[in-house]
C-alpha cells in the first residue's frame, strides 16, 4: 500500500461496520461514533463482520479515498471487538494489509544521532 510519507496516523475502528456504506456513510461513521475528524489525512481502517475484509477511508486533500480489501485464501488478524479505536504504526499497517499477524510486528524506534561524526 502506498501513501504519501510514513508519518500517517492509522487509527482501526475495531467494531464491524455495514460493508454497504460508501465515502459519505463511512465518513459519518468517523464524525460521529469514532469522534475524529475524517479530512485529517489519517488513515480509518474498518473491518467487516467477515474477517477477510477491510475498507480503508483517507482524506488526500483533494477528495476521500476509500480503498477496499478481500483476502481470498486466509482471514485477516484484528483486535477484540469492543467499542473505538486503536493506533497502528507503519510497519504494523503495512502486515495487517498483507495479511499477515501484525501484532507480531514491532516498528525500530529510530532515534537522531548524539554527535555528528
Amino acid at each position: 500500500m502506498i501513501f504519501p510519507s510514513n508519518r500517517v496516523r492509522i487509527l482501526v475502528a475495531t467494531k464491524p461496520v455495514d460493508f454497504r456504506k460508501g465515502h459519505d456513510d463511512l465518513s459519518a461513521l468517523v464524525s460521529s461514533v469514532l469522534r475524529k475528524d475524517p479530512f485529517t489525512g489519517t488513515v480509518f481502517v474498518f473491518r467487516s463482520k467477515r474477517v477477510d475484509r477491510l475498507k480503508l477511508l483517507y482524506w488526500d486533500g483533494t477528495g476521500l479515498v476509500m480503498t477496499y480489501k478481500r483476502l481470498e485464501d486466509t482471514s485477516f488478524t484484528w483486535p477484540a471487538i469492543r467499542d473505538g479505536v486503536m493506533s497502528l504504526n507503519h510497519a504494523q499497517f503495512e502486515a495487517l494489509f498483507a495479511g499477515l499477524d501484525w501484532r507480531k510486528v514491532k516498528a525500530l524506534e529510530s532515534r537522531p544521532p548524539a554527535a555528528a561524526e
